[in-house]
């Protein structure tokens, strides 16, 4: 795919619409849009590059930052006229902080959401929190509560009961959450490696 396979007659800019979105969760992080030197260089170094309309210049996503858009595939749409990116990304997307510049109503879940309350539990470190107490006592002692949380998820399947297998699974995910965390993994990263596994 070259940049004179898109259709940009209807563009009186002359840029290229582009959706970038994440490879894994299939998420739509952002829009930017390209010329042909911004095209040329994303494929060539495999990081996305964008047109600034407003600087008059080309800006690789995470120069600054360091959250670049590592691209997996690219695909164009069937007017040959925008192109999606789907891309692995390195940290949030967002100048905001935010995994994605669109603010679309509970679609990470209710696991992403809590994920991301554990990392600002970290990041701020709040008197009185328990997850800040596990924090306090470091990556040992939060792996060695997953381990007793998943020995009572597993006695609780063992016998046979659902409803204190569901609580203490809720309780596994949590501590669980808490140790990635404590080791600078995501939620992103574990599906990342999920998905090459199945491949």
């Amino acid at each position: 795919m070259t940049f004179d396979d898109f259709n940009l007659s209807k563009n009186a800019d002359g840029l290229l619409p582009v959706i970038v979105q994440d490879a894994t969760t299939l998420k739509v992080l952002m829009l930017g849009y390209m010329n042909r030197e911004a095209f040329d260089k994303t494929a060539a170094e495999g990081r996305v590059t964008f047109f600034s309309r407003t600087r008059r210049e080309l800006w690789t996503k995470g120069e600054t930052s360091g959250h670049f858009l590592n691209v997996r595939k690219m695909f164009a749409d069937c007017d040959a006229d925008t192109l999606l990116i789907q891309a692995d990304p390195v940290g949030p997307t967002c100048h905001r902080g935010t995994t994605a510049c669109f603010d679309t109503p509970d679609d990470e879940g209710f696991v992403r959401s809590l994920s991301r309350l554990i990392a600002e539990r970290h990041s701020e470190m709040p008197d009185g929190s328990y997850t800040t107490r596990l924090f306090v006592k470091g990556p040992k002692a939060i792996a060695k509560k997953v381990g007793e949380e998943a020995t009572e998820a597993i006695i609780e399947a063992v016998d046979g009961n659902k409803d204190r297998f569901v609580y203490e699974t809720a309780d596994l995910a949590y501590h669980l959450l808490v140790l990635m965390e404590a080791m600078g993994c995501s939620i992103e990263d574990i599906e990342r490696e999920l998905a090459l596994r199945h491949k």
